[in-house]
């Protein structure tokens, strides 16, 4: 594991560090809250220009500077998330004074649309898919990010991959649109542990030995892998996860990122190659727990439940880590289940990761708001949320013992060591084609309706024009 993580101090060093060295990455996050909190001091009747300054928005934060003042702020958080982010921001509010005043929505595509719209919009916005806010940021509508936070601690205090999907098309050149926060990894292979060991099976590190595993437990009489894509009216859509990940696993990610945007056709060599590869497991009956046919019939939440059969009816599920609150309620990580990074295939591409989550984006550039974006770059601002369960943190200088079970932290260094990340492709595509033909057209294809050059044509002709 690469020196990424940083020892803990606390808020008061955090405090500290920042009013002294301007609020940089090597900050460390905090083990635990001091009991009393640095004094505030109160804020000027006039705020400052929201201008760069040397010690950073988050430095004259927390020495009080804003103190009194309110950012408004909207998201998908709802229930039992929107409790777990308020406390995650309870100490920074308490500390600066500055209130976040947080908003959920179960409507929150429609929601902020509108108020976008109307010039409505709150200071800071948490999307759960870039895509809705590459619209805005091509409308003109997002704070360009790079104008005031310090570019080189960003620089270094994440995979510069983030910093790359953050960055979309302005209405004037590229900005900074948008900053990380609470993430999920997909690239990840789910298999019973104690009868994965009791059958002397090894955890694969290359996909060679990925694919000689899948022979042994053929070999044993077995079936390897547990698959399913029915969703109801989603129906197909576990299917592009698979498909984004042999891209990023045999292509380059300029070719990942042009295919997003239509500029590389589904029909290309080098989607087909991929969708090809997914087929190597999906339409061979040996490898498929019920077979292909059973594929296109089976829930994607049922699916690994066949994992856990005595003796088990399959032993590979590759899904995001929400699939474990699918798993038997009595399962215990690292006990009943364990998990293993789906590895890499061409050396040249090294080892990437499949990812989703939340980024931030800002609406206005007051001061107050700007030091709010810069304390969501820090890790430490996710440990709460990190610590009762539900979130990953991006950044790096988040610490590993935070997370609460073996698994959990495996998939958050998985993706903090990642050579490379990539946004779920088909959630950034325009919503005919992600949310509609390629869930229609990939199921057809695994179901024997239409062959593999049929379905990607159809995928093409699906694009809005």
């Amino acid at each position: 594991m690469r020196n990424r993580m940083v020892a803990a101090l606390g808020v008061i060093a955090l405090v500290a560090s920042a009013c002294s060295s301007g609020g940089t990455a090597s900050e460390a996050p905090p083990t635990t809250a001091p009991a009393t909190a640095a004094p505030v001091t109160a804020a000027p009747a006039t705020a400052a220009p929201a201008t760069a300054a040397p010690e950073g928005f988050l430095a004259r934060a927390l020495a009080g500077e804003f103190k009194g003042t309110t950012v408004s702020a909207t998201g998908p958080f709802v229930d039992e998330d929107a409790v777990k982010f308020n406390a995650s921001i309870k100490s920074f509010s308490e500390t600066t004074g500055i209130t976040i005043a947080y908003e959920g929505s179960k409507e929150f595509e429609a929601t902020i649309s509108a108020r976008v719209d109307a010039n409505d919009a709150p200071d800071i916005v948490d999307f759960p898919q870039p895509g809705l806010l590459a619209n805005f940021a091509k409308g003109g509508k997002v704070v360009d990010l790079s104008k005031f936070l310090d570019m080189a601690a960003l620089q270094a205090n994440y995979n510069q991959s983030w910093l790359d999907m953050g960055t979309m098309a302005g209405s004037s050149g590229d900005i900074l649109a948008g900053i990380f926060d609470r993430v999920n990894g997909k690239s990840f292979v789910w298999y019973p542990k104690a009868a994965f060991d009791a059958a002397g099976y090894t955890v694969p590190t290359t996909w060679d030995e990925l694919v000689a595993l899948q022979n042994l437990i053929v070999a044993d009489g077995d079936t390897p892998w547990c698959l399913g894509i029915e969703s109801g009216a989603a129906t197909g859509w576990p299917a592009t996860d698979w498909l984004e990940e042999f891209m990023l696993r045999t292509t380059s990610l300029d070719n990942y990122d042009k295919w997003i945007t239509n500029e590389l056709k589904f029909s290309s060599p080098e989607v087909k190659n991929a969708l090809t590869k997914v087929g190597d497991i999906f339409l061979n009956d040996a490898l498929v727990n019920g077979g292909r046919a059973s594929i296109v019939t089976t829930n994607f939440g049922d699916a690994p439940k066949a994992m856990f059969d005595d003796p088990p009816k399959c032993w590979l599920h590759r899904q995001g880590n929400f699939i474990t609150s699918f798993f038997p309620a009595d399962a215990k990580p690292g006990v009943d289940y364990g998990v293993f990074y789906l590895p890499g295939i061409d050396p040249q591409y090294g080892s990437p990761v499949l990812v989703a989550g939340d980024i931030w984006a800002a609406f206005s550039d007051r001061p107050e708001v700007l030091a709010v974006m810069e304390y969501f770059t820090k890790g430490e601002h996710l440990k709460v949320w990190v610590q009762s369960g539900g979130a990953i943190a991006p950044q790096l200088d988040s610490d590993l013992s935070w997370y609460g079970d073996d698994i959990t932290r495996f998939v958050a260094q998985t993706i903090l060591e990642a050579d490379s990340v990539r946004f779920d492709a088909s959630d950034l595509m325009p919503g005919a084609v992600g949310a509609g033909s390629e869930w229609k057209e990939l199921t057809n294809w695994v179901s024997g309706a239409s062959d593999i050059d049929e379905a990607l044509s159809a995928i093409d002709a699906s694009w809005p024009q």
